[in-house]
């Protein structure tokens, strides 16, 4: 019985895993769809386009799917879909900012509101929490690809702010107007990044324990949940201890 509750387990994890990275595709495909229709269909012509793509492939979204969601921008027939950023805040006053694409703005507000208020926040008003992020370029590369010297020469001379470097990562920092010139720059000495996106870096953040983690992640993967949002990004830190934990 217990080799088969294992294999059960490890079934129903796996479906979890499937269905996180099938969502997680779809995600990717939309936002790719919507940068081809606000743009060139080229990626080389649009750089919001080729910063999707980008991401699409550090993931290893197949390619009949990336050139499906492009295709598909030049359908008369493809969604219109509206940007909509939510703000608020998280258990501990943990400052939460909600990046959502939709088609029905009613539809994605009341759900929303609706997550944050079963999970222990609540949704604020536009620009509630978003003075402590500062929107910034994020190029990510494998510690493997050179010492933290060499990595940040390359990425002073791509014109990158700032560099963070440990022993599984280095991750450069630049302005989010920057980012596509600054990854091609980096690209052409460091080769291939992990990830290249714009992102919203905390400037103050808030120290979790344990239990203050896990009710924030409760309310995180619930809003991610939502086929809706695009992005969750928390202005939370706490220890390796507690990540460990979790």
């Amino acid at each position: 019985m217990a080799g088969h509750s294992k294999w059960a387990n490890i079934q129903h994890r796996k479906g979890r895993q499937d269905a996180a990275r099938s969502k997680l595709f779809s995600k990717l495909a939309k936002e790719i769809t919507v940068a081809a229709k606000m743009g060139d269909p080229d990626p080389d012509k649009n750089p919001r386009l080729r910063l999707a793509v980008k991401e699409a492939k550090a993931v290893s979204v197949p390619k009949d799917v990336i050139d499906r969601a492009i295709k598909k921008s030049l359908g008369g027939d493809s969604e219109n879909y509206e940007e909509i950023r939510y703000e608020g805040y998280g258990p501990s006053g943990v400052a939460i900012i909600v990046e959502a694409m939709t088609d029905n703005r009613n539809r994605t507000a009341s759900v929303v509101r609706s997550t944050f208020t079963k999970n222990g926040g609540n949704l604020g008003e536009t620009g509630s929490v978003s003075f402590m992020f500062d929107r910034k370029g994020q190029v990510v590369y494998p510690a493997s690809v050179g010492d933290a010297d060499t990595v940040m020469m390359a990425a002073i001379e791509a014109g990158a702010e700032d560099v963070e470097s440990n022993d599984e990562s280095h991750v450069i920092w630049c302005a989010d107007t920057d980012l596509n010139e600054v990854s091609t720059a980096l690209e052409k000495q460091l080769g291939e990044s992990e990830t290249t996106k714009l992102v919203w870096r905390p400037s103050t953040t808030t120290e979790l324990d344990l239990e203050g983690m896990q009710k924030l992640m409760k309310l995180m993967d619930a809003l991610d949940d939502d086929d809706d949002v695009q992005n969750v990004t928390a202005n939370f830190e706490t220890s390796d201890e507690v990540m460990a934990q979790l």
